[in-house]
Formats: structure tokens, C-alpha cells, sequence
């Protein structure tokens, strides 16, 4: 029993604490009741609606920094008139959003840049979207290559095929670049990059300086294919008419292209129907056996084909070049020269493609160890050539792709 009466004393005494405790806490730090409490009738009135501003005799300096509200003006004069809001900007405020620079290069900040530092700030900054090349990943955009290409049914607009200035692309890449850190780029790297984008669609060297001054006189190859809009003149009082809603058009509507080219048509293309050849008339008598066809000739077996396990090997590392170099039928020089027959032809022999003055000035021809010391170190083999791409790091592969390249003859 003693033990029983201890456990029920002790427990009673740490009640009688824990209710102390409340107590003093909540004597301390609630708050007396107030004694004439705000009541629900005693709230203010609703705030009145603002007045229109009225004309005042405010002298026109006493307005600067506040809004004007011309609309309220009986006699044109809106420095009588003010809102009472905001205030004027302050010469650095402005100049950080006066960014826009002009076709004629109006608004270009000092500073200097060339395409060979411009390489590694690309590479760092704006290959993961455009490619080490400007070639373009996935679905961004390609910066270079297709020269020539407008006319076709699948255009391939760039800065060197497409864009009108130069201006504009330092005005974009210094204002927009890089995708989700848009104004990072210091003067310098804006001009380092615009000279590798150019670089990279043969419009300059490497070595060409890019500044306030020399950029605006960089012509870009499609700057005189824009035209002046004057739809406002010409057509708007042609189609801003009171619209047809029906019998609009006299033939039927044909389907006369598929959206291949926008790259959203499905893979499997609607097949045509095959055209019927009228049914051979049945032989008479008359009529003499037909002779047997001649079989060809066995063309003679190649002596010296290439490992076609290497050569799928290759094409596969030629994806590295495709942004350049075309290979195969109707190959076309671009920003390299087409590739057919490279292995054994003389060096910078390719009609009609401007090389670099060290690579078009070179002796020799590309048999298989030049090719191979090219491939692993363009730079190194053949100083000052054009080609931005810093070589094949496995031996394999530079052996693979030899083997793709002379899968192709002349």
C-alpha cells in the first residue's frame, strides 16, 4: 500500500506543477481583453472613388518626374496636367534598356573581338543549343551553312544564307544570348562570338577584327534580298474588303505539297499507285521465240575495298563533319568542300571552294597518313586552315573514317 500511496502523491505534486506553470506563462504573455473594443459599427467608411485631375497652376518644371495626364488638356497643353506619380528615370535606369542597335550600326558599344577567341566562348556558352560548329542541335537553330540554299524547297535560312545585317546579330546575341541567361555576355565576348558566327559561315578569317567600327561594314551575302513593305499601299485595300463566305472559289481545292519539308509529315509516306502496263499479247505460231537475255558480265572483284565493318564504322563519325562536308552523289561544297574522292587527291584541288591561303598553297596530296594527321590535328598538320573542328582524339576512329571517305570515289 505504501507504494501505491507514493506513486499517487508523486503524481498529484506534477499535476499541481504543470498547472503553475500554465499559469504564469499565460499571465504573462496573453493579452488583457481591451476595454472599449473596436466594434463591426464603428469601422471607417468605404475609401471614395479618386477624382479627375483637374488643371493646376503648377509651373512646367514642378511637373518633371510625374505623369502627365494629357488626356484632360482643353488646350493641348499638358505640362498643367499631372498625376502626382512615379518620377523621371535616371540616366543609368534609361541606359540599361537603351540596348537596340541600328542596321547602319548606331548604338554599337566600343569593344573588340575575333573568331579565334571567339571559338572557346561559343563552345562554352552556345554549342550545348547551337553546336561547336554553329551547325545546330536537334531542333535549334543552325547559324551556318546554307549558301544558296533560298531557292529551294527546303531553305535552310542562317546568318550567312539569310540575315540582312550584321548589326542584327550582335544586337541579338548581346541582348537575348545565352537561352536563360539572356545579358551575361560582356562587349568583348558579344564581339568574340558574332566574329566566330561569321567565321564559321566563310564571310571573314579568323583574324579579322570585329569592332563598333568594322563590324557594319561586314556585307552579309543576303543583305540586298529584303524588300521594303509597302503592303499598306499595295495590297490592303485589295483584301480588307467585305470577306466571302461562300462560292469563294471556282476550281476545287487540291492538295499539291506535303509537309515533309516542315519535318512534321509522318515517316510513312502515302505510296502512289502503281502505273499497269497493258497485258503482253498472246505469241502466235507466226511470231519467233524470244531469244534468251544475255547475262552481264561478272564485273571484276575489287582488290582493294575497304572493310565494310570500318566503312559503317566511319559513316557513323562522319556525323561529326556533316555540318560542313557533303560526301556522295550530287555532294555540293559548303562551308568545306565536298569530300568525293579525297583520299589520294592533291590538296585544296576542289574547284570553285575558296581555302584558307596556307591550305591552297600546300603541295602534296592527301594519301592516308596526311589524312590521318589532319583528322587528329587539323590545326596542328596545316597551320591557319579554316576548319574549326579540333580533330578525331581516337585512332580508331580517324582509321574508320578514312575508310568511309574512300568508299567514295570522284
Amino acid at each position: 500500500m505504501s507504494k501505491s500511496l507514493n506513486l499517487y502523491v508523486g503524481t498529484v505534486a506534477g499535476i499541481g506543477l504543470l498547472l503553475v506553470g500554465a499559469y504564469n506563462f499565460a499571465d504573462r504573455n496573453v493579452a488583457d481583453y481591451p476595454e472599449n473594443p473596436q466594434m463591426l459599427g464603428e469601422l471607417p467608411a468605404p475609401i471614395p472613388e479618386p477624382e479627375a485631375p483637374v488643371k493646376t497652376a503648377a509651373a512646367p518644371e514642378a511637373v518633371d518626374g510625374g505623369i502627365i495626364g494629357a488626356a484632360h488638356a482643353d488646350n493641348g497643353d499638358s505640362k498643367g496636367l499631372r498625376f502626382g506619380l512615379g518620377r523621371g528615370a535616371l540616366p543609368e535606369e534609361i541606359a540599361a534598356w537603351n540596348l537596340d542597335v541600328s542596321p547602319d550600326g548606331t548604338g554599337l558599344p566600343a569593344g573588340s573581338g575575333n573568331a579565334y577567341d571567339g571559338e572557346s566562348i561559343f563552345e562554352e556558352k552556345c554549342a550545348v543549343c547551337h553546336g561547336s560548329f554553329a551547325e545546330g542541335v536537334g531542333n535549334w537553330p543552325k547559324l551556318a551553312g546554307g549558301d544558296g540554299t533560298l531557292a529551294d524547297e527546303d531553305p535552310l535560312k542562317t546568318v550567312g544564307s539569310y540575315w540582312p545585317y550584321t548589326s542584327t546579330v550582335w544586337d541579338y546575341v548581346h541582348r537575348s544570348m545565352p537561352f536563360g541567361n539572356a545579358q551575361t555576355l560582356s562587349v568583348d565576348e558579344t564581339y568574340d562570338i558574332v566574329a566566330y558566327i561569321l567565321y564559321s559561315n566563310d564571310i571573314i578569317d579568323d583574324e579579322f577584327e570585329l569592332n563598333q567600327d568594322t563590324l557594319p561594314e561586314v556585307v552579309l551575302p543576303n543583305a540586298d534580298g529584303f524588300i521594303v513593305d509597302d503592303r499598306a499601299e499595295t495590297e490592303y485595300s485589295k483584301w480588307r474588303t467585305e470577306p466571302c463566305m461562300e462560292n469563294c472559289k471556282d476550281a476545287p481545292a487540291q492538295i499539291t505539297m506535303r509537309a515533309t519539308v516542315l519535318d512534321v509529315t509522318p515517316e510513312e509516306a502515302v505510296e502512289e499507285p502503281a502505273a499497269t502496263d497493258p497485258a503482253p499479247e498472246p505469241a502466235t505460231a507466226a511470231d519467233p521465240a524470244p531469244e534468251p537475255a544475255a547475262e552481264p558480265a561478272a564485273e571484276p572483284a575489287a582488290t582493294d575495298a575497304p572493310d565494310p565493318e570500318l566503312v559503317a564504322a566511319g559513316e557513323k563519325v562522319f556525323n561529326k563533319c556533316k555540318a560542313c562536308h557533303q560526301i556522295g552523289d550530287g555532294a555540293k561544297n559548303r562551308v568545306g568542300p565536298q569530300l568525293n574522292g579525297i583520299v589520294g587527291r592533291d590538296i585544296g584541288s576542289v574547284d570553285g571552294f575558296k581555302y584558307s591561303k596556307t591550305m591552297g598553297s600546300m603541295d602534296g596530296s592527301w594519301d592516308a597518313e596526311t589524312l590521318a594527321a589532319f583528322l587528329a590535328n587539323p590545326r596542328g598538320t596545316v597551320k591557319g586552315t579554316k576548319m574549326a573542328f579540333a580533330g578525331l582524339r581516337k585512332d580508331a576512329d580517324v582509321e574508320a573514317m578514312i575508310a568511309y571517305l574512300s568508299s567514295f570515289s570522284q
